[in-house]
């Protein structure tokens, strides 16, 4: 097993098809296999998507800790309580990782808390600043801002070209959610 990183960097996982959230995943299934800790936080969601009962059996390699209130957030529809929630988060976050108690940090979906205003740009940009330099930060999101894309060591943008949902076909348990 890898004592640690001896050198992170800053990974984005943007763009509007699917699998973002997947390939962070896919990752921290990696890290953890090599026994690094990883910590997943997710903006905007609650702990109640399968891989929130899968990743329980990483522990202790894997720590996801969700910010959000049910329900999706869209434009004019955010409340106080969705601010408050992603404030929390990126406290969360940035206490772990200054404690040093992540080797892998993921923020998952925090491009959206910024698209929607939750959060300030400047503010993820300061946390950012902020990373040992050991520390993996992976951010994932639709909307990833171009501030934070010129940031990263590692931008992926995920590309739709094609999907079931143009067939009618909607979100299925176990593989969409």
């Amino acid at each position: 097993m890898l004592p640690g990183l001896k050198q992170g960097l800053v990974q984005v996982y943007t763009g509007e098809g699917k699998g973002k959230t997947t390939a962070a995943f896919g990752l921290a299934l990696r890290a953890a296999g090599h026994g690094l800790k990883v910590v997943i936080v997710q903006f905007m969601k609650t702990a109640r998507y399968g891989e929130h009962k899968a990743l329980q059996y990483l522990a202790p390699y894997v720590l996801v800790k969700a910010f959000g209130r049910p329900g999706f957030i869209h434009r004019g529809g955010v409340q106080p309580e969705d601010f408050e929630q992603a404030h929390q988060a990126l406290s969360f976050a940035r206490e772990i990782m200054l404690k040093g108690e992540a080797d892998v940090l993921i923020l998952d979906e925090i491009n959206n808390a910024l698209y929607f205003g939750l959060l300030e740009e400047q503010e993820v940009l300061n946390f950012l600043k902020e990373r040992p330099p050991q520390v993996e930060v992976v951010l994932t999101g639709r909307h990833a801002p171009p501030s934070i894309i010129e940031a990263a060591d590692l931008v992926t943008e995920m590309r739709p070209i094609k999907h079931p949902y143009e067939k009618g076909i909607p979100a299925r348990q176990g593989i969409e959610f």
